[in-house]
């Protein structure tokens, strides 16, 4: 089936997302989700002034043409765009999949989202060092952990605990098996002025490194799991399409009384009627319970007036794959 010429395409979603832009072009958005929009081969972020192209053609050379006709028509419609990545997701090399510079010469290492920077670096992984579906994250953390202890897991560069650092944590220590990922994080407190505490920020595989924090009977107000949807070492299995219960029973007991345990599963074919079962299976104890589920931004997911197709699996009553739920804690006496 032809697609509609990509220029229509985006003007319409460009249009349709005027509102988020700011003055000073330091923000981060989906500009266009080809999923849901109208071309499924091509994804377009915004990055404070560096356009990311996602081409997922396969072969990605059938996406050649609309690469081009995109990176023409951003270029003359938003003329303060300063540089132009493509990351090529079925891409033969590992630097076709973490990006090329197509326009301009050096990328922007910055943004800004509710008053607080974070820093990025848009070559050093296929995905582009910010998620930019768990915006609404990281203003409930901005909003919620004032004063709290924070276990920031799968951290990747650390956004969600630098929000929560930045609305007043007292502590966040932030896990992940990547020190140049956890680099990242640093380099976000810097540019907020924050102290950096070399405790805080924990390189280690996930299973035997909360066995240890058991051990030493560490505790947290809230613990994030935002890991990957399926990842396996010699120490343990993520599988969220089958088994994210086992995550969340294995933070369980890092997590303070009257805490949070924030889990995000990000697998595309679980339905959300499929995880809220597993959720609810796991409060039928009764110390855990369901708070809120918090929606991905709808610039992400795709504006609902210029959508013209669904994702492959029904997300309800998520309103995308990526699911996020806050989970209360209650600790036996």
């Amino acid at each position: 089936m032809p697609h509609e010429p990509i220029a229509n395409l985006l003007e319409r979603a460009i249009t349709t997302r005027e509102a988020l832009f700011d003055v000073q072009n330091q923000t981060a958005l989906r500009l266009f989700n080809g999923f849901t929009e109208g071309h499924p081969s091509l994804v377009v972020d915004l990055y404070a002034r560096t356009i990311v192209l996602h081409n997922y053609a396969d072969p990605p050379g059938e996406g050649d043409s609309e690469i081009q006709d995109a990176q023409k028509f951003i270029r003359i419609c938003l003329p303060w765009v300063q540089a132009v990545i493509l990351k090529t997701r079925n891409g033969s090399t590992v630097s076709d999949r973490r990006g090329r510079i197509l326009y301009g010469s050096i990328a922007d290492r910055r943004v800004l989202e509710y008053g607080v920077w974070y820093a990025i670096d848009l070559l050093m992984n296929r995905d582009a060092s910010l998620y930019l579906d768990t915006r609404n994250l990281r203003k409930w953390a901005l909003e919620h952990l004032n004063g709290k202890t924070v276990l920031n897991t799968f951290a990747y560069t650390g956004s969600l605990g630098v929000a929560a650092r930045a609305g007043g944590a007292a502590r966040v220590v932030h896990l992940d098996r990547n020190r140049a990922f956890l680099n990242v994080a640093k380099a976000s407190y810097s540019l907020n002025g924050f102290p950096i505490t070399r405790g805080d920020f924990q390189t280690g595989d996930f299973w035997p490194h909360i066995n240890r924090l058991k051990r030493a009977e560490k505790r947290f107000d809230c613990v994030f799991i935002d890991p990957p949807f399926f990842a396996a070492t010699r120490k343990g299995i993520v599988d969220l399409a089958n088994n994210s219960m086992r995550l969340i029973n294995k933070v369980r007991p890092l997590i303070n009384d009257g805490g949070y345990l924030v889990a995000i599963n990000n697998a595309l074919f679980l339905s959300g009627n499929a995880y809220i079962e597993t959720l609810q299976s796991l409060c039928a104890d009764g110390y855990l319970e369901i708070e809120e589920l918090i929606p991905v931004p709808e610039d992400f997911t795709g504006y609902t007036q210029i959508r013209v197709r669904n994702l492959p699996v029904d997300p309800a009553p998520f309103n995308h794959a990526t699911k996020i739920a806050v989970l209360k804690v209650r600790r036996k006496a």
